[in-house]
C-alpha cells in the first residue's frame, strides 16, 4: 500500500479553508453593495431559536454517549466508544442540527 501523506492532507485542508473564507468575504461584499442588510430581526430570531434547539440536541446526544460509556461498558460489557469518532459525531450532530433547525424555522414562517 502507498504511504499516508499528512503534509498533502494538511495543505489540502488549508486550501479548502482559504477558498471558503474567500467565498464568504466575496458574498458579504456583494450583499453590502446590493444594499441588503447583513442580518434583520427575523434572521436573528431564527438563528437564536435554532441555536437554542441545537444546544439541547447536542447536550442530549453527549449525555447519551456518556451513559453508553458508563452503563454499556460496566453493566452490559459493550465496547467503549473511541474519543476521536465521538468528537466527530458530536461535531456532525451539532452542525447538522443547526442547519436543519435554521431551515425549518425559516420555512415555518411566523412563530
Amino acid at each position: 500500500m502507498a504511504t499516508f501523506g499528512w503534509p498533502i492532507i494538511l495543505i489540502l485542508n488549508a486550501v479548502i479553508i482559504i477558498l471558503v473564507a474567500i467565498f464568504l468575504i466575496w458574498r458579504v461584499q456583494k450583499e453590502k453593495k446590493a444594499g441588503y442588510p447583513m442580518q434583520d430581526e427575523r434572521t436573528s430570531k431564527i438563528q437564536g431559536k435554532a441555536a437554542l434547539g441545537t444546544y439541547y440536541i447536542t447536550l442530549a446526544f453527549m449525555v447519551s454517549i456518556m451513559l453508553w460509556n458508563i452503563f454499556g461498558n460496566e453493566l452490559l460489557n459493550l465496547p467503549e466508544l473511541e474519543m476521536g469518532y465521538t468528537v466527530i459525531a458530536i461535531m456532525l450532530v451539532n452542525g447538522i442540527s443547526f442547519g436543519l433547525l435554521s431551515w425549518y424555522y425559516a420555512k415555518k414562517g411566523e412563530f
